[in-house]
């Protein structure tokens, strides 16, 4: 173990079944499932490349998947069988179901492929959750 920083602190893993809707600073290791690219505009030529992509990918690990939502140079790094690590990944809602996302304020990283085999059978993405808004008394 090499000793840490002063004021950096060692990041907790979540795993994907930990996930629930409106919290952030997740880090996880997930495999990627499938990626599918859902928007691309913008033009590559001129000047300045101003091109916007974002794909959504179906990531997890052995306690589940959910989809995870890349955005421009995210997208080349989430191919299908590809471990990535998320830092300071975050909860989106859409359409009351939850979505992964990074965004500035994190990063997506290749990593070494990971020993688990991604639990198929339970999607996180699949359970649509209802807004209910909670009375403080």
């Amino acid at each position: 173990m090499s000793e840490a920083k002063p004021g950096m602190r060692k990041p907790v893993f979540t795993k994907v079944d930990q996930l629930r809707p409106g919290t952030s600073g997740h880090t996880l290791t997930v495999k990627v499932v499938s990626s599918k690219m859902v928007l691309q505009k913008g033009r590559t030529d001129g000047p300045q490349i101003r091109q916007m992509r974002i794909a959504e990918c179906l990531v997890g690990d052995e306690t589940g998947m959910i989809i995870f939502t890349a955005r421009n140079d995210q997208v080349d790094l989430m191919k299908p069988d590809a471990t990535v690590v998320l830092r300071n990944a975050k909860i989106d809602m859409f359409k009351g179901s939850m979505r992964l996302s990074v965004d500035k304020w994190g990063r997506v990283e290749l990593t070494e492929p990971a020993s688990f085999s991604v639990k198929d059978d339970s999607n996180l993405s699949l359970i649509e959750f209802e807004l209910v808004n909670v009375v403080e008394e």
